[in-house]
């Protein structure tokens, strides 16, 4: 998308630009499924992501108890916790209306660039 938009750029440009604006809280990294992590800008809230186990499709949700952190640990470790990450995982609407086996692997991309939400993870 950045090169249809300004033309020729290096991929480690990319990487290098997220990386800054996740260090400096303007983006989150979010690692949901494999190794190909995800940027969003959603930051400062403790939301959570629904992610298709067909198509890869990741989603956020709001928190399931509306606090901070939304689960508490049974044993803390003597940690102080101020975040929770909670991975809901199953199928989307749209694999489900698709049938068994219908799409596996459509969306999925290797690497940071991947785009399975274009609304929030870019």
């Amino acid at each position: 998308m950045v090169r249809d938009e300004i033309g020729s750029i290096s991929r480690q440009s990319v990487y290098d630009t997220l990386t800054v604006l996740t260090d400096r809280g303007v983006l989150r990294r979010i690692q949901p499924s494999g190794p190909a992590a995800l940027f969003e800008a959603r930051t400062g809230d403790n939301h959570h992501h629904l992610v298709c186990r067909q198509c890869g499709r990741v989603v956020d949700t709001d928190c399931a108890t509306g606090e901070t952190p939304c689960l508490v640990p049974v044993d803390d470790g003597d940690f102080v916790v101020d975040e929770a990450e909670v991975t809901y995982r199953g199928l989307c609407p749209q694999c489900r209306a698709a049938g068994p086996g219908a799409g596996a692997d459509a969306l999925r991309v290797e690497g940071p660039e991947r785009t399975d939400n274009p609304t929030t993870h870019r």
